[in-house]
């Protein structure tokens, strides 16, 4: 599935990135330890967190990760958005909870994600 039928399917809100749409997801990751998704998450994968700090950014930029999406947080900060810009991470954003969101995901076909 790529980016676009995901965020059409579960009705995200793309913060930042929406010309990239068009990139394949090979699963997901819900965590909002960094430390958890640098060792667990991998390329291409959908990151679901409610961490919205620039180091979600650099981790997400480091892994190679799909998109991030945050949940249960606030609006994004201009400097998150500026920093998701400069390191080209799509960020999405979803007003439900991630429990709902990682559910609906899992029914889309979406898998955890797996290391090469």
């Amino acid at each position: 599935m790529n980016l676009k039928a995901m965020v059409e399917a579960l009705e995200l809100r793309v913060v930042c990135g929406g010309e990239h749409l068009t990139r394949d997801v090979t699963g997901g990751y819900v965590s909002d330890m960094l430390s958890d998704v640098l060792a667990h998450g991998a390329l291409d994968c959908i990151w679901v967190t409610r961490q919205s700090h620039r180091n979600v950014i650099a981790v997400a930029s480091l892994l190679g990760l799909a998109a991030v999406v945050l949940v249960n947080c606030p609006e994004p900060s201009p400097e998150l958005v500026s920093k998701a810009q400069a390191e080209n991470v799509i960020l999405l954003y979803s007003t439900v909870s991630a429990f709902e969101l990682v559910g609906k995901m899992y029914a889309l076909g979406i898998r955890g994600c797996r290391r090469a």
